[in-house]
């Protein structure tokens, strides 16, 4: 089962706000997902993003693959660099 962190859209028509979830690849945008990490709303000013740090890192060391979307949301708030470094260390 190949398992993506991916953004689930739960707002309304034409106000978007997102959920960070973890997800299998089949299923839809909007279906099902195994858990929720984070929230992201991109109407505030900045983007107000919160994302649960060690849930994120537990799902990346397993195998979970972000989307593009979300790599560029966890490099902002440095869980990418925490990723990888934690890699390096293995």
């Amino acid at each position: 089962m190949a398992v993506k962190i991916r953004l689930k859209r739960i707002g309304a028509k034409k106000s978007p706000f997102y959920r960070i979830v973890v997800a299998d690849s089949r299923s839809p945008r909007d279906g099902r997902s195994i858990e929720t990490i984070g929230t992201y709303n991109p109407l505030t000013s900045p983007a107000e993003v919160k994302i649960d740090e060690t849930k994120a890192l537990a799902w990346l060391t397993n195998g979970a693959k972000p989307s593009d979307t979300v790599r560029n949301l966890f490099s902002d708030q440095g869980i990418m660099e925490k990723f990888h470094n934690s890699k390096i260390g293995k």
